[in-house]
């Protein structure tokens, strides 16, 4: 019932973003593609399977980090933190989850192991709203987890309190929907507002393959500050990426893209800015 309930609560999501942005797309689209474009199908089959089991990979390593952080840490600690306004949890916690989830995924691009599970996001070569989930789930796993340890350990999420702590679901919640968006085959530009909130012209900048100075750039979410504060942010004022990509090619199925990472076949290589300096 669980499993079905979960999948119902996914379509219904899925047609909420297509009721939104999929309209915006047509209207306003930075260039000219089809909406059943390559890899269309492989991308939905992720939204509805590869989204479930992440979240149940999370519960073991989550559960243990906050049974050993409410032991070790004084609870008066916690009690203080839990007794802080919503809106102060939230921000402080949108904040520490960023860099959390900002050096997790620095690190997915830096270390060829870890590379070849975020590679298959990247291998998209057109840029929608659903590349949002393409993602394989040791990929998602790792982003998820990056984000939500520094939540936890601060206290700002208490999922082991005497109730219901909203702040993960809402988290959850902006995360997913800003994904859809931030994907999106948009072409606009937001002006000063790029410089606090992460827009599509910023991500797309992510996912860009023209050319080894403009790679592995913008790699959070939500607030592109904390790209600044470590040096890889880059936005021009007008221009958007010319291809999208990565050095090498995943296969196209779905099955095909679980199993890649793991064969002795994987032949995706890092950018040459991204590899980590070699042991002497």
């Amino acid at each position: 019932m669980h499993l079905v309930h979960d999948l119902l609560s996914l379509a219904l999501r899925l047609i909420v973003v297509l009721a939104i942005v999929v309209p915006l797309e047509r209207a306003f689209a930075a260039r000219p593609q089809r909406f059943l474009r390559t890899g269309f199908c492989t991308d939905l089959t992720y939204y509805f399977f590869a989204d479930l089991l992440p979240k149940l990979l999370m519960v073991l390593p989550l559960s243990a980090l906050a049974w050993a952080l409410h032991r070790a840490v004084p609870s008066g600690f916690y009690a203080n933190m839990a007794a802080l306004p919503l809106w102060v949890r939230l921000t402080a916690g949108l904040v520490v989850g960023e860099i959390g989830f900002y050096w997790g995924h620095r690190i997915m691009h830096q270390v060829p192991a870890l590379w070849r599970f975020h590679a298959i996001h990247h291998s998209a070569e057109q840029m929608d709203w659903l590349v949002n989930t393409r993602a394989h789930p040791v990929d998602l796993f790792i982003g998820h987890l990056s984000g939500r340890v520094p939540i936890y350990a601060l206290g700002l999420a208490q999922p082991m309190g005497n109730h219901i702590d909203p702040l993960p679901l809402l988290f959850a919640l902006t995360g997913s929907f800003w994904g859809f968006f931030l994907h999106a085959n948009v072409g606009w530009r937001f002006g000063w507002l790029e410089m606090i909130l992460a827009t599509p012209g910023f991500h797309h900048w992510h996912h860009t393959n023209d050319g080894r100075e403009v790679i592995d750039k913008n790699y959070a979410s939500m607030l592109p500050f904390i790209d600044r504060l470590f040096g890889t942010f880059y936005l021009p004022r007008q221009a958007l990426p010319q291809a999208y990509g990565i050095e090498g090619s995943v296969p196209v199925g779905f099955v095909e893209q679980l199993v890649y990472p793991f064969s002795a076949g994987a032949r995706v290589s890092l950018p040459p800015e991204s590899r980590l300096p070699q042991q002497s």
